[in-house]
């Protein structure tokens, strides 16, 4: 395989998403660029990257090697995204434009499509989509940014169980494009955080003691698509 030297931070993060690389294994820069068919320079460059976003940890006599988060370190991006994907949400009611809505309110409708005919196969990768065209349009790039780092972690190091109810998750997608759409900030914060909450319950740690609970406080009950203030 050869890719641009510019994708080869994309790619080894990928893979590390993916469980190609285990945990606590050694990243040598002639093996990843010898894997990514490029040159050593970009790969040192993207360790640092990587390194910087807890991805990767340097050892004294063992270099670069991918990190072990603790199950507290799991949960604290749990609860990160719980404080900053409502504000994302909040600052999209604002600063939207058209295009991002007709991506979002497509993305909805493709959703609720196919939950109501059971078709799961795709849901999780446009929800995927869903969340990350919702940070673009709050506008802060900063923010975008944050959020794309810990969905990639999150991603890493969570198992993530389908909705019991699809058709309600979607529901509660829709309803917060529609409080964007209207341009209003609270009422989408407020069902972005139901919505995450009740997300949340669903992810299960890759490592560590399974049984255990994440540590963060989830909602047990459905998102009220009526009972928060307009």
């Amino acid at each position: 395989m050869r890719i641009p030297a510019h994708s080869v931070c994309t790619a080894i993060r990928d893979d590390i998403v993916a469980g190609v690389y285990e945990r606590g294994s050694r990243l040598t820069e002639e093996l990843l660029a010898r894997r990514y068919g490029v040159s050593r320079v970009p790969v040192r460059e993207a360790l640092r990257t990587l390194e910087a976003e807890g991805f990767v940890v340097t050892r004294r006599h063992a270099g670069a090697c991918v990190a072990e988060p603790t199950e507290q370190e799991a949960a604290d991006l749990l609860e990160m995204r719980m404080l900053l994907e409502p504000l994302g949400a909040s600052r999209a009611a604002q600063r939207r434009t058209d295009a991002h809505l007709k991506v979002l309110r497509g993305l909805v409708r493709l959703g609720q499509e196919r939950a109501r005919r059971g078709n799961s196969e795709d849901l999780r990768s446009l929800g995927g989509w869903f969340h990350e065209t919702l940070a673009q349009a709050s506008g802060s790039p900063a923010l975008t940014s944050m959020l794309t780092q810990l969905r990639h972690k999150i991603a890493w190091m969570y198992a993530v169980e389908a909705p019991a109810n699809p058709v309600e998750s979607w529901a509660e997608h829709g309803a917060i494009v529609d409080a964007v759409a209207r341009g209003d900030s609270e009422r989408a914060r407020a069902v972005t955080t139901l919505h995450t909450e009740r997300s949340s319950a669903a992810h299960r740690l890759r490592f560590g003691a399974p049984e255990r609970a994440n540590g963060v406080r989830n909602s047990q009950h459905p998102v009220n698509m009526t009972g928060l203030r307009h």
